[in-house]
């Protein structure tokens, strides 16, 4: 690359990280860098490609977008999230920062706007779909430009040991050829190792610079439980967190209706939103989502990796997701901004059967007669994640290649305590390994449950099953607990599933001596009272010395400016700076400067109206 594209290049290290600052300063208010952050902008303006994985939150857009404000030409952002990409545009413009964005959700004037600038050299960076990138009429109008770098976000997208392939991303290689002298930086949220090596392999990424962040949200409560009770589960969830933003996931289109339509009838104000909707009304549910006029949308997966609203303080998934990956992403969606938030998942051993089915389903549309190792490996994973109790936090963490420092993270159901061991462990494991010996290791999960629990179904009542010995012996025991314990016990090496499509629940080498008592066993089981936990100090602590009533009045504000620009909320401030707002209450300008998260032209842009508001408070 030329000298003449990196103006920061030959600088000494400590004139460099002035300069970085100084950008930092000006576009978004903070004067100090997170973990990663400084050595990843410094990898693009050395020259040198580079593999970031950061977590939701982590400040991933920051390492590409400061290298481009330091150089002249321009950077290219691959982006497949085209509303997110919009936004993502809308806050750098409202921060001063020269970006434009080429997509199909753009109107032909913006898009002409767009052109113009790219051509007049007056935008550092130039965000695209990678199908509107590869076109003819984009490659072309890039020929003119001076590309120093090309960024691809979301990067998992090109693997096909990630969670989210995209085949169109196969094509970014192209671009060698057309820029060859541009580095190139993938960007990431999750990927395990094996993801990591073959994103670098498949954009053929230089001697990249590697830098892997903590995959650890330590801001965020995990809790995993039976689900007994669906729609009051979710209805107690968000109810701890009234006021405030939510996400529901479900599997399927109608569960997202039907959920939406009865929060709605508890006086939640909630929507559905998946794929089958029209595109208008996606559109004005994410847009109402977006300015705080909706608190809670009820989704498919087809909703929230375009959403980069930071104050979502609770995420529910009422069934399992299909993947950790899937998992880490769409809980990630809470507590954005740094701030504590809660993440629920509502689990019955049926899901991964349910997933198998779905999975099935779509591998067959497209011609396979069976699924992928690595899917059905995916999902094993999760199911494990669900039934097994051990701290959440760490669970995630060694999946992702690492560890945490702490046995107790403080922030899960495992570790808040709010499980228990089962009475008579030993003797409810020995029931359900001799349901299982009983049946030969022929039925599968939901059957041995129905056994143990006495159920007449006609098909129980056909086999004769419930003229066993074993029928019934566990009556009473909730079906989702005892679910649980039958995954505890396959945790545990004392029972096995074999198949795929339709697992059998089997014994193992080990399960006589857990019949025998031979091997220690323990169970356990959400506690009656876990749902009146209290809030944790940390939450708590986010409040201290916050007057509430005045933050409240800020996001009155807030959402009122927002809808006159027509603008997400969040672009204008985000909660952590409200909060700061209403915890310092700045007289003037000078002070207002001062909160993190306020650069000279929001001060420019708001200042005025947040000042009269706190001036207004304090009269």
């Amino acid at each position: 690359m030329s000298t003449e594209a990196r103006t920061i290049q030959g600088e000494h290290p400590a004139d460099a990280r002035e300069r970085i600052l100084g950008a930092l300063g000006q576009y978004w208010g903070y004067d100090e860098l997170r973990p990663h952050q400084e050595a990843a902008i410094n990898a693009s303006l050395d020259g040198r490609d580079s593999l970031v994985v950061l977590p939701t939150g982590g400040g991933k857009s920051l390492c590409f977008q400061i290298p481009a404000a330091l150089r002249t030409g321009a950077d290219i952002v691959v982006s497949p999230l085209i509303s997110l990409m919009q936004d993502q545009v809308e806050a750098l413009r409202t921060c001063g920062y020269p970006a434009v964005a080429l997509n199909s959700a753009a109107s032909p004037a913006q898009n002409a706007r767009a052109e113009e600038q790219i051509r007049a050299g007056e935008a550092s960076l130039i965000y695209a779909a990678p199908e509107r990138l590869l076109s003819m009429r984009t490659l072309s109008l890039l020929d003119g430009a001076h590309i120093n770098a090309i960024v691809v976000d979301e990067a998992h997208c090109i693997s096909h040991w990630g969670h989210d392939f995209r085949p169109e991303y196969r094509r970014l290689t192209e671009l060698r050829r057309r820029f060859p002298s541009a580095t190139w930086h993938a960007f990431t949220a999750t990927a395990t190792q094996r993801v990591r090596d073959d994103i670098a392999h498949q954009l053929g990424l230089r001697d990249p610079e590697i830098l892997v962040g903590d995959c650890d949200r330590p801001n965020l409560t995990y809790r995993v439980a039976p689900r007994t009770s669906a729609r009051d589960q979710v209805l107690e969830a968000i109810r701890r967190h009234d006021g405030h933003a939510a996400i529901v996931y479900c599997i399927s289109r109608k569960d997202t209706e039907r959920t939406a339509e009865w929060l709605k009838g508890k006086g939640v104000n909630a929507a559905p939103y998946h794929a089958g909707l029209s595109a208008e009304r996606r559109a004005r549910v994410q847009r109402d989502f977006m300015a705080e006029k909706l608190s809670v949308v009820v989704a498919t997966v087809a909703f929230g990796m375009g959403v980069d609203r930071s104050d979502v303080r609770c995420v529910v998934h009422m069934a399992m997701p299909k993947s950790i990956e899937h998992y880490q992403q769409e809980a990630g969606r809470a507590g954005r901004d740094g701030l504590p938030a809660e993440c629920v998942l509502l689990y019955s051993s049926y899901d991964p059967e349910k997933w198998r089915q779905l999975m099935m389903r779509s591998a067959q549309e497209t011609g396979q007669d069976e699924l992928p190792e690595h899917q059905l490996e995916l999902l094993d994973h999760m199911r494990s994640f669900c039934a097994r109790m051990k701290c959440r936090h760490q669970a995630l963490a060694e999946y992702f290649d690492q560890s945490l420092d702490s046995e107790n993270c403080g922030a899960c159901d495992v570790c808040l305590g709010e499980n228990q061991a089962a009475d008579d462990a030993p003797v409810i494991a020995q029931k359900i390994i001799s349901c299982v010996a009983r049946l030969d290791g022929r039925f599968g999960a939901a059957h041995v449950a129905d056994v143990l629990l006495g159920s007449t179904k006609e098909r129980i009542r056909t086999l004769g099953h419930d003229t066993l010995s074993v029928h019934g012996i566990l009556a009473g025991t909730p079906s989702p607990v005892l679910r649980s314990y039958i995954d505890q016990l396959i945790d545990a090496g004392a029972l096995q599933r074999i198949g795929e499509e339709y697992p059998l629940l089997q014994l193992t080498d080990d399960s006589l001596a857990f019949l025998r008592t031979e091997r220690e066993v323990s169970l356990l089981t959400p506690k009656a009272a876990a749902r009146a936990k209290a809030p944790r100090a940390s939450e708590s602590a986010s409040w201290e010395g916050v007057d509430e009533q005045l933050f409240d009045r800020l996001r009155t504000l807030r959402r009122e400016i927002a809808e006159q620009r027509g603008v997400p909320a969040y672009i204008v401030f985000g909660d952590q700076v409200l909060r700061d707002l209403a915890r310092v209450r700045p007289a003037d300008r000078s002070q207002m400067l001062e909160v993190k998260g306020i650069g000279p032209r929001k001060l420019e842009e708001f200042g005025e109206a947040f000042l009269g508001c706190i001036n207004g408070a304090n009269a």
